[in-house]
This record gives C-alpha cells, sequence and structure tokens, in this order.
C-alpha cells in the first residue's frame, strides 16, 4: 500500500484553520498593544473578518480531505480511526487536479467526491497536464486503463 506522507496531509488539512487563528491573535494583540481607538478597531475587524473567512474554508476543506493508501488490488480510506476499504471497480472516476498537487476521487455510491495526496509530488507539463510518475502513479494509471475509470 502506498500512500502520502501524513504530514503533507496534516499541513494541508489544518494550515486554513491555524491560519485563521493567527489573524484572531492579531487582532487581539493589536487591540491590547494600542488601546481600543477607531482605527485600530477598524484594523482589527479586518484581521477578525479574514479569520472568519479562513476558519469557513478550513471547515470546508477539513471533510474533503482524506489520508488514503493505494494498493493493487483495493483503495483503503484512513478516516480517523476507521479505514474503509474498497475495491477498484467501485471507483467511478479518478483524476489528477496539477495546480493542487491532488487526485479526486469518486466512488460509487458516493455523494462527494474525496481529494488526496500522491505520493511524490506532480509536474505539471505546460500547466495544463500532468503526471504522476511516482509508484501511485504506475499503480492509478494501470488501473484506469484495466478498468477503464475516468
Amino acid at each position: 500500500m502506498i500512500e502520502a506522507h501524513p504530514a503533507k496531509f496534516y499541513l494541508a488539512k489544518f494550515f486554513f484553520l491555524v491560519f485563521a487563528l493567527m489573524q484572531w491573535l492579531a487582532a487581539a494583540l493589536l487591540l491590547a498593544q494600542f488601546g481600543f481607538t477607531n482605527k485600530t478597531f477598524f484594523i482589527s475587524l479586518i484581521f477578525i473578518t479574514l479569520g472568519l473567512v479562513f476558519f469557513y474554508i478550513f471547515l470546508i476543506v477539513n471533510d474533503k480531505v482524506k489520508r488514503v493508501a493505494i494498493g493493487k488490488n483495493k483503495i483503503v480510506i484512513m478516516d480517523g480511526d476507521r479505514n474503509s476499504r474498497f475495491s477498484w471497480p467501485e471507483v467511478k472516476s479518478l483524476k489528477i487536479i496539477p495546480f493542487f498537487n491532488l487526485y479526486k476521487l469518486k466512488l460509487r455510491g458516493k455523494r462527494n467526491p474525496i481529494y488526496f495526496f500522491p505520493a511524490r509530488n506532480i509536474d505539471p507539463a505546460f500547466g495544463l497536464m500532468a503526471k504522476d510518475v511516482s509508484k501511485m502513479g504506475n499503480i492509478v494509471s494501470r488501473k484506469k486503463k484495466a478498468l477503464r475509470i475516468k
């Protein structure tokens, strides 16, 4: 089974939460350091609003990014304590998103897609097409050809 490094997963999953907390901390420090004036209140309000926007993005991204391990016969989605196992015929589509260095996985019977990272970085060719040349990419391309997955 091949999977991306866990640090890459956790960095992507919690980046927006940490950035939102930093915005809120900056607003609180600004108010504490310079007092409550109209100018500091307005600037702090901007930081608080940015923190809310990043927190909202975190709530959206948090559910969609998963840790996935790919093998020759199955795909394992690791979601906390649970591991969901799927065979390759259950895959509806599997695509590379080159600019974000992600795979987009759709499974039969599941409504929402799952996003996961490849084992290595994907090099986009001319910004439009991308090819994963890692061991994970070889398994994915062979299975896609064998099962005719989109």
